[in-house]
């Protein structure tokens, strides 16, 4: 079954493309789990390659492709890993989205490699900004309720004197940390993409 979208061009629903949204879902849970710190930023803030799988699902697959495989893999965390009650995950799905959606249907419009550029560029400013927001009115104040947000804040002045609250937290560690983030994610899909994109688009 095939439906059109308001973007111009079409989404495929078969079994075949569920087969391959499930698969790249458990390689983003897997890699969601290996997570590592960066020594410049808060040791809370962890990057993961979890995102790459959704990317390139959604270059080869098309944005709805890339956005069911970011559900599936935070529906999949939560339900074994989770110790946030669904916010961290919720968070994570909402900052994931904000990346991947800008860049795949920027990629989709038009499928050359100057355009998946364009599209990680965007989706990574996207994602930075919507990250901030996200830390500022729904993770943070959320991890208050287990953290006094003053440690939390601690956490960030140990790496950056200039942070000494919620907004200088997000605008010091949390936007430049996504903006790094975003751009690792792009560059890795970029190097990766034209190898796998073959398995993915045969039918």
């Amino acid at each position: 079954m095939e439906r059109a979208s308001s973007y111009g061009f079409k989404t495929k629903f078969t079994t075949r493309t569920m087969v391959k949204v499930a698969v790249l879902s458990v390689l983003a849970y897997m890699l969601m789990m290996l997570q590592f710190p960066i020594p410049l930023f808060p040791a809370f803030l962890k990057v993961d390659l979890s995102d790459v799988p959704a990317l390139v699902g959604g270059f080869a697959l098309g944005p709805v492709a890339a956005v069911a495989i970011q559900l599936v893999k935070v529906l999949l965390f939560f339900i074994t890993r989770s110790e946030t009650g669904g916010v961290g995950e919720l968070a994570n799905f909402i900052i994931g989205v904000s990346y991947i959606l800008p860049a795949t249907l920027i990629y989709q419009a038009r499928k050359e490699k100057k355009f998946a550029i364009i599209g990680g560029i965007t989706g990574t400013i996207t994602m930075a900004i919507v990250g901030a927001l996200a830390n500022i009115y729904i993770l943070i104040p959320f991890y208050a309720n287990f953290m006094p947000i003053d440690a939390i804040v601690a956490m960030g002045t140990a790496v950056n004197s200039n942070i000494n609250s919620i907004s200088t937290l997000a605008l010091y560690a949390i936007t430049p940390f996504n903006l790094l983030k975003g751009t690792i994610i792009t560059v890795v899909t970029l190097l990766i993409y034209k190898k796998i994109s073959p398995i993915l688009k045969n039918k």
